[in-house]
């Protein structure tokens, strides 16, 4: 019974997108065959591949890109000369399509924008693309498999996850050693003891004050504002004429009360204290960013990205040291936090925020690549005769440029990231007239017992990435 997805592609070149769409459709439950012996550096064995196009095959997916093209002497595709191994199995499973009448046997992936003719029959072929967002692709994908009904298996334990895990990675990463590691989370190790709630009787009465020029970092959740200052200034200005606007109500919340917990039957409850606390941690974070000249640009779930820029990084790189080191001995490193990007522009390291209060009060960070072409702005592009970002673009090249980033550069770009925020030495912001908050030089890091080793091939290191974020985000445009 033909129940196999066969995937043909350029090896090595597109051996990323190929381990993660076959780990993707396994996941799904889909049976599919990939040139495991080619993905190994191995000779094909051609005996099996007919076999299974000629036997078993119910879709043959086309890894479409200029990579499964001979290259002329400057390195562009040469239309209608594919590679010979990538001929084959074409060729082949064009005429198995057609004798066995299979209705859309030959599928073709364009993951790389390459033009939809060059070669005879491909025209003929309805294509999906994965060029701009790998996601999406997958999503489109699903359903046309969906709609040809092919058959689904158990997901459970795949002969692909077996593979990968037990013959495509190398043996022995991890090993007894004593390592540092550096984990994302940046602690907030004191604040004051209160922080202050202040209810307004109308939404836009609160913003009114949020939008006034504060010295102090201040939050809003509807007609409610937050702040780590007691005496908060309730003045704004309409046509250079002073106004007064006091809140209704106001609140003194206890810190420790928010971290430990406790029960109200009435505003506001321990769910609203969590709530309006971390929006101002949020906030806090924010005003740090802004107060080192740092842009940003709105990510999945609205939430925000932060990078240096040519302005406030004119040498695009930062200085920093490691925990621990023998200062007379190491030189501190320097680490590059903006570089080209191709012909395109310029790459730019950035982290976005989520506030924890617990096992940790502080910061959860996560790393992301975004892209500009003056050094500025991130990519853009227009819509309907507005300019938003360009998220498809940015996602595609992220993938690009972060597939050449492994352990350590995540490390070091991190911790490079946080030192630069430092001025005198000290990373710290006003809360309010009477507290000053200063934030670690360092995240939380701590001392194990065992170590990896990465591949010391790269092109087998992090293949299959879920990107769940990313599906997600693609699920919900």
């Amino acid at each position: 019974m033909r129940k196999t997805i066969f995937i043909s592609h350029a090896t090595p070149e597109d051996n990323e997108f190929t381990i993660w769409l076959a780990s993707k459709l396994e996941l799904m439950g889909y049976k599919v065959w990939i040139d495991k012996k080619g993905l190994l550096g191995g000779e094909k064995f051609w005996e099996e591949i007919d076999s299974v196009i000629r036997n078993l095959t119910i879709k043959f997916l086309l890894v479409y890109s200029g990579n499964i093209f001979v290259k002329d002497e400057h390195n562009r595709p040469i239309g209608g000369k594919l590679k010979d191994g990538v001929s084959k199995e074409y060729s082949f499973a064009e005429s198995i399509g057609k004798k066995e009448k299979l209705k859309d046997f030959i599928i073709p992936l364009n993951i790389d924008s390459a033009d939809y003719n060059l070669f005879i029959g491909l025209d003929r072929s309805n294509q999906i693309s994965f060029s701009e967002n790998w996601a999406k692709g997958l999503i489109q994908l699903e359903k046309k498999l969906v709609k040809d009904e092919i058959p689904k298996g158990s997901a459970e334990t795949t002969e692909f996850g077996n593979w990968y895990q037990t013959e495509f990675l190398q043996f022995e990463t991890i090993t007894s050693k004593n390592e540092l590691y550096y984990s994302n989370w940046w602690e907030i190790e004191k604040l004051p003891e209160y922080f202050y709630l202040y209810e307004f009787d109308k939404k836009e009465q609160a913003t009114i004050i949020k939008k006034q020029k504060n010295a102090y970092p201040i939050s809003q959740i509807s007609n409610y504002l937050s702040s780590f200052n007691k005496y908060l200034e309730f003045q704004y200005q309409i046509e250079g004429i002073d106004y007064s606007l006091k809140p209704k109500k106001s609140y003194e919340i206890k810190i420790t009360d928010v971290l430990v917990g406790f029960e109200s039957s009435k505003f506001p409850s321990h769910r609203d204290t969590e709530n309006h606390f971390k929006v101002l941690l949020k906030e806090t974070f924010h005003q740090i960013m802004k107060q080192r000249g740092m842009f940003w640009y709105e990510i999945a779930n609205k939430k925000l990205a932060y990078y240096y820029t040519t302005q406030n990084l004119p040498t695009k790189k930062v200085t920093f040291d490691f925990l621990f080191k023998d200062k007379n001995k190491v030189k501190p490193k320097k680490k590059n936090l903006i570089g080209k990007h191709l012909d395109l522009g310029l790459w730019h390291y950035a982290v976005s925020v989520k506030p924890t209060l617990s096992p940790f009060l502080g910061y959860s960070l996560k790393n992301h690549i975004c892209f500009t072409n003056d050094g500025i702005n991130v990519w853009k592009k227009e819509v309907k005769g507005k300019s938003e970002t360009d998220k498809d673009k940015i996602h595609t090249h992220r993938r690009r440029k972060g597939k050449t980033f492994f352990n350590e550069e995540w490390r070091d770009l991190f911790l490079a990231f946080i030192n630069g925020l430092k001025k005198d030495e000290i990373i710290s912001i006003n809360l309010s007239n009477t507290f000053t908050l200063i934030m670690p030089n360092y995240p939380i890091s701590y001392w194990a017992n065992f170590g990896y080793y990465d591949p010391k091939d790269k092109t087998r290191q992090g293949l299959l990435n879920t990107y769940e974020d990313e599906i997600k985000e693609a699920e919900n445009d």
